[in-house]
C-alpha cells in the first residue's frame, strides 16, 4: 500500500493506493467510516455511486485507464475507480490503480471539495483522448468503405470500438447522475457545473460514435451484399450463354451409330452457326432488357 497525506490550512487529504482490506481498515478506522463502504471500495468493477453516511459523503467514480488499442469488453478492463470519503475536515481517496494526475495534482486549494472537484475533472478528461481516437477510427472505417471502392474493414475492430464507446457512455451516464447529486459550497458551484457540462459533451460525442458504428456496420453489410449480387449476376449471365451451347454440344457429343447429322458434309459448320446464333440471340435479349 502507498499512503500519501497532504495537510492544508483547514483540511487534510489522505490518498491510499492499492491497500488490502486489513490495511484499509486500519487506516480509516479512526474516522468512523462504515465497514460496508470499505467493502465497496475494494469491489472490482463497482459502478459510480454516491451515499451520505455518518458525517461523510461517499463517492465512487471511474476513470478511463485502458490503452487506446486495447480490445476490452468490460467496465473493469476499460476503467479503474477512485473512492472518495469527504467532509469539511478531510478528503480520503482510495484506488487500486496508479493515476498520474493524482501524483501531479497541484494548485491552491481552500477546501476538501475543491480538491475533489479537481480530481473529478482529471478523471473526466481521461475519456477525451479515447473518444477522439474512436471518432477517428469511425472516420477511417467510413473512408475504407466509401472511398476505396467498397474496401474491406475489420469487423472485429469495429466491434471492439463500439463496445468501448458503449461502456464509456454507460460510465459517463452514471457519473452524470452522481455529479447531479453532489452539493458544494456556493463559490464552487460554477466549477461543478463545468464538470456536468463536460460530462454532457462527452455523452453526446459518444452517442455520435455509437451511431456512426451502427451506420458503418449497416453500410458495410449493404456494400458487401451489393458486391455479392454483382458476382452472382455475372455468373448468371455466363450461365445463360453457355447452358444452351453446352446442351447442343452434349447432344452431338453422344456416340450413337445412327445419327443422320454425322453424315452431313457441312454439319460441323452448321452446328457452329447455330451456336453463334443462339449466343447472339441471348446477347441481344440481354441488351434490350438492360441486363448487360
Amino acid at each position: 500500500m502507498s499512503k500519501v497525506v497532504k495537510t492544508y490550512s483547514n483540511f487534510e487529504w489522505i490518498d491510499l493506493e492499492n491497500p488490502d482490506k486489513e490495511e484499509l481498515h486500519t487506516v480509516i478506522e479512526p474516522f468512523n467510516i462504515d465497514i460496508n463502504l470499505i467493502i465497496d471500495t475494494l469491489q472490482y468493477g463497482h459502478l459510480p455511486k454516491i451515499e451520505n453516511v455518518n458525517n461523510y459523503t461517499f463517492i465512487i467514480l471511474r476513470a478511463y485507464s485502458a490503452n487506446l488499442t486495447d480490445n476490452v469488453t468490460t467496465i473493469g478492463e476499460l476503467s479503474n475507480k477512485i473512492a472518495f470519503f469527504i467532509n469539511e475536515e478531510r478528503l480520503i481517496t482510495i484506488h487500486r490503480a496508479s493515476f498520474d494526475f493524482l501524483k501531479n495534482l497541484t494548485g491552491e486549494f481552500n477546501s476538501s471539495e475543491s480538491v475533489m472537484l479537481s480530481i473529478i475533472n482529471s478523471m473526466l478528461l481521461t475519456f477525451e483522448e479515447p473518444l477522439q481516437f474512436q471518432s477517428d477510427k469511425m472516420d477511417k472505417f467510413e473512408g475504407e468503405i466509401f472511398l476505396k471502392s467498397g474496401g474491406s474493414i475489420s469487423i472485429e475492430s469495429l466491434y471492439y470500438q463500439k463496445s468501448k464507446a458503449r461502456i464509456s457512455k454507460k460510465i459517463l451516464h452514471l457519473t452524470q447522475n452522481v455529479l447531479n447529486l453532489i452539493t458544494v459550497k456556493p463559490e464552487l458551484n460554477s466549477t461543478l457545473q463545468d464538470l456536468r457540462e463536460t460530462t454532457i459533451r462527452f455523452l453526446l460525442h459518444y452517442d455520435e460514435v455509437l451511431e456512426d458504428a451502427t451506420t458503418i456496420l449497416n453500410s458495410y453489410i449493404s456494400v458487401t451484399a451489393q458486391r455479392s449480387n454483382e458476382v452472382m449476376k455475372l455468373l448468371t449471365i455466363f450461365s445463360a450463354f453457355f447452358l444452351p451451347l453446352t446442351f447442343i454440344a452434349g447432344i452431338y457429343g453422344m456416340n450413337f451409330e445412327f445419327m443422320p447429322e454425322l453424315e452431313w458434309k457441312s454439319g460441323y459448320f452448321i452446328i457452329l452457326g447455330v451456336m453463334v446464333s443462339v449466343a447472339l440471340t441471348i446477347f441481344i435479349w440481354f441488351k434490350r432488357k438492360k441486363i448487360m
